[in-house]
């Protein structure tokens, strides 16, 4: 990859089931990473626009959006948006992304419309870049694959949860072999965990025997305030900052910085 794939660690955020967690965890992780002193760029890639409203950019202020940004009619320094939370900023969406797979399938680079826009762009300018993901493994989807150096995979303790991630695991394994072969798995991250409940033990169980090291050692628990939070646009971490929530997306951020360091050494 490109110097500035070294510079920044780009990570998508995916698992093409959706209520896993996903938009509430680039959220959170973003903010968390900001309280360590880095600089973070979320970059909205899900129509539904979640972590776009989550961190209060309403749809008035997005004059821009990952749309034009995909498209080339705008350059990352010209959309990313700075949020309240200092050091963390965004490239919104709107519900226009969801025809970006149609205007996208005829160009040759259709995969790589992301990555292009990454490197003509300030991207250096961030340590970190979270791209928050459709819950689909479409176009959209690739195109954070091939841009990303990280995959982070939010895993919901429920039924059946092991079952969905064999294809997204496979999807990132084809990935590897044609666009990005430095594509890495920076682990999959339990949420909505309770554990009280057999059936999260379980799950987690399953998880930690079948994946080992990949499975995050921090698990984000079913807590109240993290689904508040959103109706306030705000993360749990300036919500309630000494919430169970807030406590475990600052234990993964610390984890995450953790992981870099590991595979720095290596």
């Amino acid at each position: 990859m490109c110097d500035v794939f070294q510079q920044t660690k780009v990570i998508a955020i995916s698992n093409q089931k959706g209520g896993v967690g996903k938009s509430t965890t680039t959220i959170n992780l973003g903010a968390a990473l900001c309280e360590l002193g880095k600089k973070v760029l979320i970059v909205d890639l899900d129509p539904q626009g979640n972590a776009s409203t989550g961190l209060g950019i309403f749809s008035e202020d997005r004059q821009a959006t990952t749309v034009d940004l995909l498209l080339g009619n705008a350059s990352l320094n010209e959309i990313a948006l700075q949020t309240s939370i200092p050091g963390l900023w965004i490239v919104p969406c709107d519900t226009d992304l969801s025809s970006a797979d149609i205007e996208l399938y005829d160009r040759e680079d259709r995969s790589f419309a992301l990555k292009n826009a990454f490197l003509a762009g300030a991207l250096a300018d961030f340590d970190f870049v979270l791209i928050d993901c459709p819950p689909s493994l479409n176009l959209l989807t690739v195109n954070a694959l091939v841009s990303a150096t990280d995959v982070l995979v939010p895993l919901q303790s429920e039924f059946f949860a092991l079952e969905g991630l064999s294809q997204l695991l496979r999807t990132v394994q084809e990935i590897r072999t044609t666009a990005n072969a430095k594509l890495r798995i920076q682990g999959v991250l339990l949420t909505m965990y309770d554990g009280r409940n057999r059936l999260s033990q379980m799950v987690e169980r399953d998880a930690r025997d079948n994946l080992g090291d990949l499975v995050f050692k921090t698990v984000i628990p079913r807590n109240v305030r993290i689904s508040e939070a959103p109706s306030f646009s705000e993360p749990v971490l300036t919500y309630d900052s000494t919430s169970k929530g807030s406590l475990a997306y600052r234990a993964l951020a610390q984890e995450v910085l953790e992981r870099d360091l590991e595979v720095s050494a290596i």
